[in-house]
């Protein structure tokens, strides 16, 4: 399966440069990074969340867990991790499982953890399963534009 065709025109509609980088199909973060050879802290990884006022995106390191605690408080009100049903049917044109960070070209409000805001790369899934996108850090905070960002994660 090719990048999503709502993330790679969301991506040429915000003017980001970036790379795709081929990989072999993997689902684990930690052998992702492995494999590609970069570090957990440059590969963002993306958790759907839900809550009484809706679904959000939390897009934070693949070394790190989301802190439901910390982002129920961020919310101002209680959140929970979406069900696989949920993302799927956010994702339609993702592969099953694959949520990606660039929950804007989907809908939804995206929150960045401050670890990935002064990475000189970023890496994160591109809805595949076999794709890596690859950009800097600064074309990342471009993409992630006027999001709001905090501490929400910690270290597994």
């Amino acid at each position: 399966m090719a990048i999503p065709a709502t993330l790679r025109e969301y991506l040429r509609a915000c003017d980001i440069d970036y790379e795709e980088v081929k990989h072999t199909h993997e689902v684990s973060a930690s052998r992702l990074a492995q494999q590609s050879h970069i570090t957990g802290e440059q590969l963002a990884k993306a958790v759907m969340l839900h809550s009484s006022s809706g679904y959000r995106i939390a897009v934070l390191p693949s070394t790190c867990d989301a802190d439901l605690d910390s982002l129920s408080q961020l919310f101002d009100e209680p959140v929970e991790l979406a069900t696989e049903d949920e993302i799927v049917s956010r994702f339609r044109d993702c592969d099953p499982g694959a949520t990606i960070p660039v929950g804007q070209a989907y809908g939804l409000q995206v929150y960045v953890d401050d670890m990935l805001r002064h990475q000189p790369d970023i890496y994160f899934d591109a809805g595949d399963h076999e794709t890596l996108l690859h950009m800097s850090g600064k074309e990342f905070e471009k993409l992630m534009g006027n999001s709001p960002h905090g501490q929400f994660s910690r270290h597994h």
